[in-house]
């Protein structure tokens, strides 16, 4: 498990220890394999695999094939219903109407139109029960057998796997880098984050844990085998605690059920709440926002029967109102209400955080007058705060300049909705005052630079990976907000869901907007067929999986093409068993099965809230095609979404997106520039060691270099 998890996050794959010998055989039999899945070798990887005796070459060389494959997608089968896709799909009337033929027809004999239409409009026939309809009518195999192989393309991917230490350090390494970063994880990073805090609990700990949701995660290993907690400083980190081992939400969004805790958990618990309001009473200040949860905690606690720990008693009074505190948030609400915004100021300057986060309410209520103590309020705060909440208010007051034609809300599970702006801007002279503050403390922070920056410039438009959640786990995937140039003749867009107990059916659908974000046409299951693009069938039932695709030519009519999957019936993104939507690029020539993992740009999970998943869009820009990511989820309804019906709820969380502008790596590179030469990469290996920052490793940089790709990009941002 290890392994497969360090090598599907940071492409490096654990040196073996097993016997040394001859498995030259071996490696070129897994170079080749490797090829096959859009993956190679580095050089180094390929001579350890060739010292190992055949059996542990073997060993390792399985690993690494399968779990590349689950990476790229490429395990499982990808089966088109037209066995023929993209040729073969025929027109979409013609095909209902031979459906509905063969459902008419009893016996034999052929069927008129009027009998068709009687049946229709007596209602006793369901359109999605016809014969034949929602099931594979050909096995895998009969699929593979039509077609040639796929022709090699220039463009095809390839992706270089690097040999690492063995799994040990590299896991050790790898939990280091998460527990210590400054930015949260997704639900796929936390994860991989508890399962390495298993595994390295006796080992060396992070210097700090800036992230609360990742100490919670860490004591929840911690608690469960009975360590010291580390880094529990506030009484929340101490919920938090709660809600991980009882299987809750750890970022407290949702309510968690708490299961009964073992008396030596709950004298660990009750020891540091005494501990931490004890060294600081004001943060029982902290309790009164999740009232109702402390309660519940505290009848699985029973504070009561451990009289030697005060501190911790009153945590528990204060959630049920025995006892009163006054808070920062609460004092400041009542200068809001008075008007007097430079008083409110004042009063959050005790919480940078908190004071950062009201930077557009104080500046907007603000008068003139009191303007000037506002920002003097605002810088003060700037040297305390976490980079990446300057980095997030640096973001958001470059978009205040004008009001923003929707306003978009995504919470932590990725959840959209839209709303008008109705906010004033904010005067261009004040965005640039507070800018130019927020650049100042940011460029500080970052670290002098031993070595030259080389910079891929593929990685300029990576939108500044503040936060795990505004992305999905998988493959190649890029935060949101993210751009990527898109080559190629056609995108193929492809998602694949295999239910867990009930009937499911996932719709694959595209929409097409044009450049003022009008509908312009769609394809899907109900339009097989537009303007060149083409719908691979639906499949209605998926107990052993089920893959729907579509091809898109970019020599489309539109400004804006939207995949989408749409939950028709049955189970949720997050019930199935497991799912995925992908893009691949292809050329003109190229011909071959549905899918292939070498033309698979991206893939990424699909878990999250909602009846509708929007992952990405691609839109036309000047230079062609490039590929935003979306990462949004809509609620839909609960049975029977379709395209149709959500083509101006799409188009308005896409044009909020599309239109906002994201900070990206290429703002902080340029931060960089004062603290060290940064030289852009072409292909060429320098001589010295660097500092490479990029989407991938090349082979061949020097000994003594430092690497910083996609799964480290978090690391870059300033604590």
């Amino acid at each position: 498990m290890l392994e497969k998890i360090i090598i599907q996050t940071t492409l490096r794959v654990p040196a073996s220890a097993g016997a040394a010998g001859d498995g030259s055989a071996v490696a070129r039999q897994l170079d080749a394999t490797l090829l096959d899945a859009g993956f190679c070798a580095s050089r180094a990887l390929l001579d350890h695999v060739g010292g190992l005796a055949p059996g542990p070459a073997m060993d390792l060389a399985a690993t690494v094939v399968s779990t590349v494959r689950e990476l790229a997608g490429d395990h499982v089968r990808h089966n088109p219903y037209f066995i023929d896709f993209p040729a073969g799909v025929p027109d979409t009337v013609e095909f209902w109407a031979g459906r509905l033929h063969a459902a008419v027809l009893v016996g034999g004999g052929t069927a008129s139109d009027e009998q068709i239409r009687d049946a229709v409009t007596s209602g006793t026939i369901d359109l999605l029960g016809l014969p034949g309809y929602g099931t594979y009518q050909h096995t895998y195999a009969d699929m593979l057998a039509r077609r040639d192989e796929l022709i090699a393309s220039a463009g095809d991917r390839l992706t270089v796997l690097h040999l690492g230490d063995s799994a040990g350090v590299e896991a050790h390494r790898l939990y280091l880098a998460l527990a210590g970063s400054a930015t949260p994880h997704g639900e796929a990073g936390l994860a991989i984050l508890s399962e390495l805090a298993a595994a390295c609990a006796d080992g060396e700990q992070p210097a700090e844990i800036p992230v609360r949701e990742n100490r919670a995660v860490l004591n929840g290993v911690r608690l469960v085998l009975g360590r010291p907690l580390v880094a529990v400083d506030t009484t929340t980190d101490v919920l938090r605690l709660a809600c991980q081992v009882s299987g809750g939400d750890v970022s407290l969004a949702e309510p968690t059920r708490f299961r009964s805790f073992r008396r030596p958990e709950r004298r660990i618990l009750l020891a540091a709440l005494d501990a931490i309001v004890g060294a600081s009473p004001a943060k029982l200040g902290d309790v009164g926002r999740y009232g109702e949860r402390w309660k519940r905690l505290g009848e699985r606690l029973h504070p009561h029967e451990f009289g030697g720990w005060p501190h911790a008693q009153a945590v528990f009074a204060v959630a049920r109102g025995e006892r009163r505190v006054r808070t920062v948030a609460g004092r400041a609400e009542a200068a809001f209400r008075a008007g007097a915004i430079g008083s409110a100021a004042t009063v959050l300057s005790a919480a940078p955080g908190q004071l950062l986060r009201s930077a557009d309410r104080l500046l907007r209520l603000a008068p003139e007058s009191e303007r000037s103590a506002v920002v003097t309020s605002l810088s003060g705060a700037l040297g305390s705060a976490s980079g990446r909440v300057l980095l997030s208010l640096r973001e958001h007051v470059v978009n205040r300049l004008t009001p923003a034609p929707a306003r978009m809300y995504v919470n932590r599970s990725r959840r959209a909705w839209v709303a008008r702006d109705e906010r004033p801007p904010l005067p261009s002279g004040l965005v640039e005052e507070v800018s130019g503050l927020l650049d100042a403390a940011i460029g500080a922070r970052l670290p002098e630079a031993e070595r030259p920056l080389l910079v891929d410039p593929a990685v300029l438009g990576v939108a500044l990976p503040l936060s795990g959640k505004a992305a999905e786990g998988g493959f190649a995937v890029l935060p949101r907000g993210s751009r990527a140039a898109v080559s190629g003749d056609f995108l193929r867009f492809f998602t694949y869901w295999r239910q867990t107990s009930r009937r499911t059916d996932f719709d694959l659908s595209v929409l097409l907007l044009d450049e003022s974000f009008h509908t312009a046409g769609q394809v899907s299951w109900t339009n097989y067929h537009h303007d060149g693009a083409v719908h691979s069938g639906d499949l209605t039932d998926a107990p052993e999986g089920a893959t729907e695709f579509i091809d898109v030519p970019l020599t489309i009519t539109g400004a804006y093409v939207v995949p989408q999957v749409n939950i028709y019936s049955g189970e949720s993104f997050d019930e199935v068993a497991e799912s995925m939507f992908g893009y691949q690029t292809r050329t003109a020539g190229q011909r071959g099965a549905p899918f292939d993992p070498r033309t698979v740009r991206a893939r990424s999970a699909m878990r999250g809230p909602g009846r509708v998943a929007l992952p990405i869009v691609f839109a036309r820009v000047a230079q062609g095609w490039e590929a935003v990511w979306l990462h949004l989820y809509l609620g839909g309804r609960p049975a029977f979404n379709q395209v149709e019906g959500n083509a101006f709820s799409t188009a308005d969380r896409v044009r909020a997106l599309v239109e906002r502008e994201y900070l990206t790596m290429a703002y902080l590179i340029d931060r960089w520039r004062a603290k060290a030469p940064v030289l852009m990469w072409d292909g060429a290996l320098p001589e010295e060691p660097v500092t490479f920052v990029g989407l991938e490793a090349p082979e061949g940089l020097p000994a003594g270099s430092e690497i910083y790709t996609l799964d480290r990009l978090h690391e870059l941002i300033p604590a």
